[in-house]
């Protein structure tokens, strides 16, 4: 009950916000042929739910929270927002975890991660994505949003709330699985790709 009144804020505080896009980023946010993994860099987490929300018709989104009991509080208030979750070690993405986000891909549903998530450093690629996509076979969405208005708080990645009724420009690319062969040479290159689409503004 203490989460209700705040998910509701957040569903509001999302549809208030006015997206633009270019064609091929609207493209590849509506690519439903396929399950896919969505990459983002963990300052831009909040505009995960508003993107599936309004893109993603028909598809189930889950995303990695955390086993602990800061985790249990993140899967009540996700699955509020129409998310789904898969519990275990986000901070290292340990074999549990790894495994069970290939199983959701697997499955035909999406999956969000952060690379430089739970806890840094800010814009790190940790080549756990990679692990996942690469045995699901599954590609990998690179997703961010440029902000024309936000705030940013002081934690260690510098987190972006986009104001209400602003204007977010959406970055999406697409990465076919055969590009993340080779998993060092491609983390160095997604990481160089999401962080061109991710301008810092303040």
């Amino acid at each position: 009950m203490l989460l209700l009144p705040a998910s509701w804020l957040l569903r509001l505080w999302g549809a208030s916000l006015r997206f633009e896009t270019t064609p091929e980023t609207l493209k590849n946010l509506t690519k439903t042929d396929e399950a896919v993994a969505f990459v983002v860099w963990h300052n831009r987490l909040f505009l995960s739910t508003e993107v599936f929300r309004r893109y993603r018709h028909g598809r189930n989104f889950y995303g990695l929270v955390s086993a602990s009991k800061d985790g249990a509080w993140l899967d009540v208030l996700y699955s509020m927002l129409g998310m789904r979750t898969v519990r275990g070690s986000s901070s290292r993405l340990g074999r549990e975890a790894v495994t069970a986000l290939v199983s959701v891909l697997r499955d035909g549903n999406d999956i969000g991660i952060t690379p430089d998530g739970p806890r840094g450093p800010l814009y790190d690629f940790k080549a756990g994505c990679l692990i996942v996509a690469r045995r699901a076979h599954a590609p990998i969405l690179l997703l961010s949003g440029e902000f024309t208005s936000a705030w940013r708080l002081k934690s260690w990645d510098r987190f972006y709330l986009p104001k209400p009724f602003s204007r977010v420009r959406l970055h999406c690319e697409l990465v076919k699985n055969e590009e993340l062969a080779d998993r060092n040479d491609s983390a160095e290159k997604l990481r160089t790709r999401l962080l061109a689409i991710s301008p810092d503004h303040n």
